[in-house]
């Protein structure tokens, strides 16, 4: 989390604190400071203040998008209603799609959404498309979307259908005002920019309608009912300025240090999953032949380097990627995934501090390996 951030909210954790949806003064204060953050994250988005809704995360701003993309389109339209997304999307998206009886297409190579898929999809539903949901980023891989690609493919083959897209793992690398000159509705999740954990925004373009998933109060012009965690808005609002201002001079210092750090596993006997040239500075994301992630994991994270195989999930258990399945990486290559991320606190003492770590764990594996077959 960033220190600013941390600093922005603490008056609103212990002095200010009251509910802003009251008429007092004290409540009037914390409505302000509410109205302050959003105008900030609108900015951010090149969106206007009154788009921007507050959740309690990506994961919500992502079924909200969602369930009430679907339940709009059924209740105006009378027929059934349909989502579409691609197999590699993060489950807060893909599960919701399924859960649904929805359409998951196909990817490419690198992650991204096959556009003749989608097309074919898209055309043979027609009408009862509500929602199309495509990430700006990957969340494993890191590969970006080309989402002007994407809109052009919505628009012309389902034209009444809106286009969703979880940024969540995009604002520390990409500007969000080329995102959003492409989509309907955009989550967003602030611990992924140094903001605080718990916050969510839900960007909704000015004449799109859906329903609310959270009902009971009005909050959020009535598409988010509930008090508002001011504190939280006002710390990610503080978080997605300051990543906005210095977006251009961490990608490219980062950009930097991937690379090194790529290069540096790939001597150690690792392969790139997908090429660096279409993933965001922030992501390594690699397969070693003939290791095991859950072993390898171990060593690290004993020797100080967080690392990961698949996506983060509630028991902290080492799932299999759906990601690496729907990119059709062999069983073998997935029993060794291992996916390495910087940020904007990432110095080059630490890259050269997970190499080495890496490094030794590696060829610690592999000699076990070897006395064992032998």
């Amino acid at each position: 989390m960033r220190a600013e951030a941390f600093e922005a909210m603490v008056p609103h954790l212990r002095d200010e604190f009251a509910n802003p949806s009251g008429s007092h003064a004290p409540a009037r204060r914390a409505r302000l400071a509410l109205d302050e953050a959003r105008d900030v994250i609108a900015e951010c988005l090149g969106a206007d203040a009154g788009e921007i809704v507050a959740t309690s995360g990506g994961t919500e701003s992502d079924t909200s998008a969602l369930v009430g993309a679907l339940s709009r389109h059924a209740r105006t339209s009378g027929v059934p209603a349909l989502a579409v997304c691609p197999a590699a999307e993060h489950h807060a998206v893909r599960e919701v799609v399924e859960a649904n009886d929805g359409i998951v297409v196909p990817v490419t190579s690198t992650g991204a959404v096959d556009l003749d898929a989608l097309a074919e999809a898209l055309t043979t539903h027609g009408d009862r498309v509500a929602v199309v949901s495509v990430m700006a980023v990957n969340n494993e891989l890191g590969t970006v979307t080309e989402l002007a690609e994407v809109a052009a493919t919505v628009r012309r083959c389902a034209p009444g259908a809106l286009l969703h897209t979880d940024a969540v793992q995009a604002a520390m690398w990409l500007d969000l005002r080329s995102v959003t000159a492409h989509v309907d509705l955009l989550s967003l999740s602030a611990h992924k920019f140094g903001g605080p954990k718990g916050v969510g925004v839900l960007w909704i373009r000015r004449g799109v309608a859906i329903d609310p998933l959270v009902r009971g109060g009005g909050q959020e012009r009535d598409r988010r009912s509930g008090t508002q965690n001011v504190a939280g808005v006002v710390g990610a609002a503080t978080a997605l300025r300051l990543t906005d201002e210095d977006r251009p001079t961490i990608v490219a210092s980062l950009t930097v240090l991937r690379d090194r750090l790529l290069d540096g596993l790939i001597a150690c006997g690792a392969i790139e999953t997908v090429p660096r040239s279409v993933r965001v500075a922030g992501n390594a994301h690699v397969c070693f032949p003939g290791l095991e992630s859950e072993e390898l994991l171990y060593l690290l994270d004993r020797d100080g380097v967080s690392a990961s195989a698949a996506s983060a999930c509630a028991s902290g258990a080492i799932e299999a990627s759906h990601v690496l399945r729907a990119i059709a990486v062999s069983e073998e290559l997935r029993r060794g995934a291992l996916r390495l991320t910087l940020g904007h606190t990432t110095t080059a003492a630490d890259v050269d501090h997970a190499l080495a770590v890496v490094a030794g764990a590696v060829a610690r594996l592999r000699d076990h390996r070897a006395r064992q077959a032998s």
